[in-house]
């Protein structure tokens, strides 16, 4: 039970005494944000021409290999110590099988290496599902119109070990399937890379607001049906809960919360009960409403820190956004 707080009576409380001045305000603020709070998500294409602004993610920029290795260059100038590579696939080499998920040519595992070379002190955060590889748009294998369990999971062992040998530091399983944080963690310590992170998507929900970062890896128009098969009912608070403890408890070193704003109910939840490195992500949809209003002249910029601090008042220890280099080097100039 929280401490029952003591307050005098007023006037001998006045809470506004505190609130008077920035220096007073500084001094007395419960939750900061900086730099190190975040990591920045970046699209990484291989397909000629598409690289460029994404239209319903205003700002955000598909990169080439080139590309990914200048962001790397100012992420860790800008003091960000974590970036998470997204590949933006050609859509003629999507299979049913998802082959090219483990094939160590893929973009992604290019961009890791690019992004090591460019700078070898940032962490590398990778994708681990196989959507970007899938024709049918699904985050695992599907036959007949049901996405496998199990044969999935074995699937992304075999990707994340590529990953991994590419030079990932945190894999970042996102597919949702039961599971496959213990086997991934099993196949890591096998293959010797005991040291690879991994930073599970434990609650990740089936929600609409993933719509921008669909179109970012050239999914819009190939999922074949919705993924509520095994992503969580955004009605349900419990089954969050259970998942987080699932992952914690099969080897995740830290937890994820996606998407972020809506959901920070679970957030607080989850850091309460289970003290783990928790994380949460600003995700697509989010960014984009916001942007787009600020560019529209209906709010202003300083709502971008306002909703990083509300990750942090409710509990994440770091956010995965998109305003990444843009808070960084604000918070910088501060």
């Amino acid at each position: 039970m929280p401490a029952t707080p003591i307050i005098a009576p007023f006037p001998a409380t006045r809470l506004r005494r505190l609130r008077r001045t920035p220096a007073l305000r500084a001094l007395t603020a419960e939750r900061h944000l900086s730099a190190q709070n975040l990591i920045w998500p970046i699209f990484v294409t291989e397909v000629a021409g598409a690289e460029g602004e994404i239209p319903s993610m205003p700002g955000v920029e598909r990169l080439t290999l080139d590309g990914a290795r200048r962001a790397a260059e100012r992420a860790a100038d800008l003091g960000i110590p974590a970036v998470c590579i997204f590949p933006h696939s050609d859509p003629d080499l999507k299979t049913e099988g998802c082959e090219r998920a483990w094939d160590p040519d893929n973009i992604g595992n290019r961009a890791i290496r690019a992004v090591k070379d460019a700078a070898p002190d940032l962490a590398v955060m990778t994708d681990i599902a196989l959507d970007p590889y899938n024709i049918n748009g699904h985050d695992g294998l599907v036959r007949d119109g049901v996405i496998l369990n199990d044969e999935t999971v074995e699937a992304l062992v075999r990707m994340a070990l590529v990953q991994a040998e590419a030079g990932a530091d945190i894999l970042g399983p996102s597919d949702m399937m039961d599971g496959r944080i213990g086997a991934l963690r099993a196949g890591l310590e096998g293959a010797g890379h005991k040291d690879v992170a991994i930073l599970s998507y434990a609650a990740k929900y089936a929600s609409g607001f993933y719509g921008p970062f669909r179109d970012a890896v050239g999914a819009s128009g190939r999922l074949v049906g919705d993924k509520k098969t095994y992503q969580i009912n955004p009605a349900n608070r419990d089954e969050a809960l259970r998942c987080v403890a699932r992952d914690l408890a099969e080897g995740a070193d830290m937890v994820m919360i996606k998407p972020g704003m809506p959901y920070l109910d679970i957030c607080r939840e989850v850091k309460d009960q289970f003290g783990a490195p928790t994380y949460a992500y600003q995700v697509s949809g989010e960014y984009a409403m916001i942007e787009g209003a600020i560019r529209q002249g209906w709010l202003r910029r300083d709502v971008v820190l306002e909703s990083l601090l509300s990750f942090r008042r409710a509990g994440c220890d770091g956010i995965l956004t998109y305003y990444a280099p843009q808070v960084a080097q604000a918070l910088a100039q501060a």
